[in-house]
């Protein structure tokens, strides 16, 4: 955490924090709770306190926008074949060592050394600038079904967030969170216009999140409860990684905490590939993960998918209670929807998901 010489003039203020002593501040966006001393950044150098005030350095400024299907998220049972606008900026209040976007995650800490002065000058001078009616305005223009809070971790830009989400959620889009489930219950409670999320459950160990993201594991499953418990769409993503998280006794942990939530909530199970500290791994091979599949099921999941690899029937969504195909899935195509009204289109049992609408990609 480093001094800033800042003027707050250009910089959005935030509204996620509480005073904490003298002119000190206490944010409230994550579950670090990071107490920032005037001139100071939180965890994430993304949030400073300027005068007393918490500024967002990355409000308004991108440094990513696409247009991705759904699946990519990943999201299975949420509007199969949609597009959504998705939006990150730089950033993070993980230090993941297998980051797989950690040239935009870990950016500005890594250059920066948590200077917020030098923080906010690269951040601006690499990313673009999108006001939140502008990204409302794109999302319609390329005929997109809504808006995705993407590839960095979108609760350190919460107020931008829900900016765009309720101008969004207003002109009919869908809001999705892609998340590592550090939210506080005060950001779940600001983040009205979200209607779903994914978090990543990354594993079962409290030493694992603290050697490999600098976090808490008990944090994180607290998230996924307040997710649940705020009725939103949820779905969860292991990355399995060789030596890390893929023991039985891991995998079981998992499995067994989503399906007491609920047995409905889908859980990916993705390959993992080497990247950034954690290049000595190896590739995770398909029978890892075809395990992970089974423990899954034996906990009495209804839904699990493995990704990133080909593997049959991997991606499918299958009934729960017939085994009727009820999506048919090549990577992000969609070749196959039997779905009517929320159900299965051959026995009629409620299929958990958002199914507005569906688009046959792939025929």
């Amino acid at each position: 955490m480093a001094r800033v010489s800042l003027s707050p003039e250009g910089m959005k203020k935030a509204s996620l924090y509480r005073k904490f002593e003298g002119n000190a501040l206490r944010c409230t966006a994550c579950k670090h709770y990071c107490i920032i001393a005037e001139g100071k950044t939180g965890i994430c150098s993304t949030r400073g306190n300027i005068g007393g005030k918490l500024y967002s350095f990355v409000y308004g400024h991108p440094a990513a926008v696409n247009i991705d299907p759904i699946e990519k998220k990943p999201f299975f049972h949420l509007n199969p074949g949609s597009s959504f606008f998705s939006i990150g900026t730089y950033g993070c209040n993980f230090r993941c060592s297998f980051c797989q976007n950690w040239d935009l995650s870990q950016f500005p800490k890594q250059e920066a050394n948590f200077s917020s002065a030098l923080a906010n000058d690269l951040i601006r001078k690499r990313s673009g600038e999108l006001a939140p009616e502008k990204a409302v305005e794109l999302a319609l223009q390329y005929g997109c079904d809504g808006i995705a809070y993407t590839y960095n971790e979108p609760t350190i830009w919460a107020e931008y967030a829900e900016d765009i989400a309720k101008m969004a959620s207003e002109k009919g889009l869908l809001n999705v969170f892609v998340s590592s489930g550090y939210e506080t219950d005060e950001a779940l409670d600001h983040l009205k216009h979200i209607d779903a999320y994914k978090i990543d459950l990354k594993g079962f160990r409290e030493d694992f999140y603290t050697r490999n993201c600098g976090t808490k594991l008990s944090n994180v499953l607290d998230t996924i409860h307040s997710v649940w418990q705020r009725d939103k769409h949820l779905e969860i993503v292991t990355l399995v990684i060789p030596g890390e998280n893929d023991d039985d006794a891991q995998l079981k942990g998992i499995a067994d905490f989503i399906a007491g939530i609920s047995p409905d909530i889908p859980w990916h199970v993705t390959q993992f590939h080497p990247d950034y500290k954690m290049m000595d791994k190896q590739i995770t091979p398909a029978k890892t993960l075809i395990r992970a599949r089974e423990i899954g099921k034996k906990a009495g999941l209804n839904y699990v998918y493995i990704g990133n690899t080909p593997v049959e029937n991997g991606e499918n969504t299958f009934c729960p209670k017939c085994n009727a195909l009820l999506v048919g899935r090549d990577f992000y195509s969609i070749n196959y929807f039997d779905i009517k009204d929320g159900n299965c289109g051959k026995c009629g049992k409620p299929i958990y998901g958002i199914w507005h609408k569906a688009k046959i990609t792939n025929l």
